[in-house]
């Protein structure tokens, strides 16, 4: 299904990004999909840190670099130092044009510089401000470094990831600041949706920290209604047994057999029937008792066959099932190239190319309006809108303030 040509949710919704690295650009790419304008605030010269990361050294060198690219697609680029006077009335000027701002300094940072909700929504009553930080504006953690390693390990999450041996163990990818982000986003569409219905702004304090728990949500309530505490048990499910991943004669499958009715089908179509009636795994309680027995068994009739014949077989016997594949291969999979969730785009430099946000709309695919902005590139075109005569733009530049 091609881009949808109706209005986006968000059209007319201009977004300040004042934000660096990760919560915060993911957040405002979510924005940006759904259509807002996001205008994003950088120091001049250096720009987001995120320029300067990812695996192609030479992008990185030029401040394109994969880490960017990934989360700033669609938006726009001004460059000022708002330490310095001028480039804070420039931001204040922008303010007032603007329907939030997003931002990722530790707490307390811009209200030092003067630029904090306060003073921003005298200039917008309406402006929904969103501050994103590793533990929250307050509390005994709140001026610690945000660095999603840190919340990763002091929220638990890897406390239970891994195995016996192995945890704790981080998650693969930043994914306390991937959901600081997504919760972000989603607060600041509440927060404009109540903005416009009594044009009253909000302020916004999300925590990475709660984020991440609030994920968590069988694994913490287990222990605050059940008083389990979570333990680490590798690709197991902790809810049903058999469920998780199994080695095969060729690669690994994951099998999620959580149903009665789904373990009598694994039985048959693995030709292990008389599993059904193995009293250690009569019943769903049983299974989990009895897990690592039932591993076992299963394991040893699924080596006849590789993976992929297994995750044909299993689904055709009604077996959810699914081998478990790398990033090339899925990206590359018929099943997401036919979806659309990678979008490209050409520039200067060469292919662009990003993901899309987890959904589609019936009327189609929301895709990035274009490549993620050279550093600087709208700054000069937003201080002519913003009143700025030629002279008064010379000036900021050769003062460094843009």
């Amino acid at each position: 299904m091609s881009a949808s040509h109706a209005p986006l949710p968000l059209e007319g919704v201009r977004v300040l990004d004042l934000t660096n690295v990760l919560a915060g650009p993911f957040c405002t790419y979510q924005l940006a999909l759904m259509g807002a304008e996001v205008v994003k605030v950088e120091q001049p010269l250096r720009g987001d840190l995120a320029r300067r990361l990812g695996a192609d050294p030479e992008a990185a060198k030029r401040g394109m670099g994969a880490s960017f690219v990934a989360v700033n697609a669609g938006k726009q680029s001004v460059t000022l130092d708002l330490k310095h006077p001028e480039g804070k009335e420039v931001l204040k000027r922008l303010v007032a044009e603007a329907d939030v701002l997003v931002e990722n300094f530790r707490p307390g940072v811009m209200d030092r510089l003067a630029l904090g909700y306060d003073t921003l929504s005298r200039i917008k009553p309406s402006l929904v401000y969103c501050a994103i930080s590793g533990f929250g504006r307050d509390g005994p953690f709140a001026q610690r470094p945000a660095y999603d390693q840190i919340i990763q390990g002091a929220s638990g999450v890897m406390s239970i990831t891994g195995d016996a041996t192995s945890a704790p163990l981080r998650v693969g990818y930043p994914v306390s600041d991937t959901v600081g982000g997504l919760t972000a986003a989603f607060a600041v569409a509440s927060a404009l949706v109540g903005a416009r219905q009594t044009g009253a702004g909000r302020y916004i304090d999300v925590s990475m920290l709660e984020a991440s728990l609030a994920t968590m949500g069988w694994v913490v309530s287990n222990y605050l209604n059940a008083g389990v505490e979570p333990t680490p048990m590798g690709n197991a499910n902790f809810t049903a047994a058999p469920s998780g991943t199994f080695r095969t004669g060729d690669g690994l499958i994951n099998i999620a057999a959580n149903e009665d009715k789904q373990y009598a089908a694994l039985c048959d179509a693995v030709e292990r029937p008389d599993l059904k009636a193995d009293d250690r795994f009569a019943d769903r309680h049983a299974r989990k008792a009895h897990r690592e027995a039932l591993t076992g068994e299963l394991e040893a009739a699924l080596a006849v066959r590789g993976a992929a014949e297994w995750e044909d077989r299993l689904i055709r016997a009604g077996v959810p099932a699914g081998q478990v594949l790398t990033v090339p291969e899925i990206v590359e999979h018929p099943h997401i190239r036919g979806r659309g969730f990678v979008s490209e785009m050409e520039t200067a430099e060469g292919t662009q190319r990003v993901t899309r946000c987890g959904f589609r709309f019936g009327d189609g695919n929301p895709v990035p309006s274009g490549p993620a902005p050279v550093l600087s590139a709208q700054t000069e075109a937003w201080l002519e809108r913003l009143g700025y005569s030629g002279e008064d733009i010379q000036r900021l530049k050769d003062t460094g303030v843009t």
